[in-house]
C-alpha cells in the first residue's frame, strides 16, 4: 500500500509518500511545496493545489493522511493554513482517496511512543524507521513522513483489529 503524508501549509507543504511492504515502510519520495511570500492568497493555493494533483498523478498514493491543524501560538497563520489545507484534500478527494487524519499527539505517540516527544525526537525515529542516511529537511518534509508512518500503523492496527473482531 502506498501512503501519502501531508504537513499542510501555506509558505511550505511537506508531502511524504511511503510504501507499506507488510510491517516495513519505505520511502518513495518526499519533498515539500514551497509558495512565494507576498504573493496573493489564491495563487498560493493555486499553486499548491496544482502541484499536489501532479504528485498524486505520478506517485499514485493508495491512502493520503494529513495532519491535524494545532495554532498554540502564531494564530495568525491559521487562516491562510487551513485553506491549503482545504485545497490539499479536495486534491485528494477529487481522485477518489481514503484520507486518514491525525493529531500531532498522535503521530507523536505512533513514532516515539510518547505523545508529548520532542519534534527533534520525531525526526530521528523518521530516520530510523524509513532508513534514510539524515533528516529530511526542511523540517515540514520530516512531519509529513511521520504522518505517513503514523497512518501505517495505525492501518495495521485496524487491519489486526478487524480479524479479531470477524473472528
Amino acid at each position: 500500500m502506498r501512503i501519502l503524508g501531508i504537513d499542510p501549509g501555506i509558505a511550505i507543504v511537506g508531502f511524504g509518500f511511503i510504501d507499506k511492504e507488510g510491517s516495513k515502510c519505505v520511502p518513495v519520495q518526499y519533498g515539500c511545496i514551497q509558495t512565494e511570500a507576498h504573493t496573493p492568497d489564491e495563487e498560493r493555493l493555486l499553486h499548491v493545489y496544482e502541484a499536489m494533483v501532479q504528485l498524486i498523478d505520478k506517485y499514485k498514493p493508495d491512502e493520503v493522511a494529513f495532519e491535524k491543524l494545532f495554532f498554540n501560538r502564531n494564530v495568525s497563520t491559521a487562516m491562510p493554513v487551513s485553506q491549503a489545507r482545504g485545497v490539499l484534500i479536495l486534491a485528494a478527494h477529487q481522485k477518489g482517496l481514503p484520507i486518514g487524519e491525525y493529531t500531532p499527539m498522535q503521530v507523536k505517540q505512533a513514532i516515539v511512543g510518547y505523545g508529548k516527544a520532542e519534534k527533534r525526537q520525531v525526526q530521528e525515529m523518521v530516520r530510523m524507521f524509513l532508513k534514510l542516511q539524515a533528516i529530511p529537511k526542511p523540517d515540514d518534509v520530516a512531519d509529513a513522513l511521520a504522518v505517513a508512518i503514523c497512518h501505517a500503523h495505525s492501518s495495521t492496527l485496524n487491519s489486526k483489529l478487524n480479524e479479531v473482531l470477524r473472528k
